[in-house]
């Protein structure tokens, strides 16, 4: 409104003048104001009456939150190895030429973007602690030396 710029409000139709419309978004406002107090006042009035205000059990919470998402991490992780373990085979052996061939062949993150160096990293990280990776070593080693030593370099 301080721009003059002109808007239509589909509610008030073209005809809304400007000083209608400051009227509209002070009364806005001051609703908003309204709502922010009556909440603040009710709140304390349940902390006055010794209600518990929020999750009791947080803790609890949080350690199944994070069970849960390690979990579904080493599941994506597990579906995730083979294909990258046969790009290694290949031959490809850098975490950005990895990531390239994956994002080459359409295989999606966990989030379904786009394949990173890092995101490759930290897979090879999370196979690594694993039995899986064990064996995705020993395979590079009796394959090609000179893969071993790339391989062994690339995971952190």
């Amino acid at each position: 409104m301080a721009h003059k710029v002109s808007f239509i409000v589909a509610e008030l139709g073209a005809d809304a003048d400007p000083f209608m419309l400051q009227l509209y978004a002070a009364l806005a406002e001051k609703e908003r104001q309204l709502i922010s107090q009556r909440t603040r006042d009710a709140l304390n009035a349940a902390k006055a009456r010794g209600t518990i205000l929020g999750n009791p059990n947080l803790a609890d919470v949080r350690r199944q939150a994070v069970a849960s998402n390690r979990a579904n991490a080493d599941r994506f992780a597990k579906n995730v190895s083979p294909i990258i373990r046969e790009i290694q085979s290949s031959g490809i052996a850098s975490r950005r030429a990895i990531a390239r061939a994956l994002n080459a062949r359409g295989v999606a993150t966990a989030r379904g973007g786009r394949w990173t160096a890092v995101q490759v990293g930290s897979i090879l990280q999370r196979a690594w602690s694993t039995y899986d990776c064990w064996r995705m070593s020993a395979f590079a080693r009796i394959t090609d030396s000179r893969q071993t030593f790339r391989h062994v370099r690339d995971v952190p």
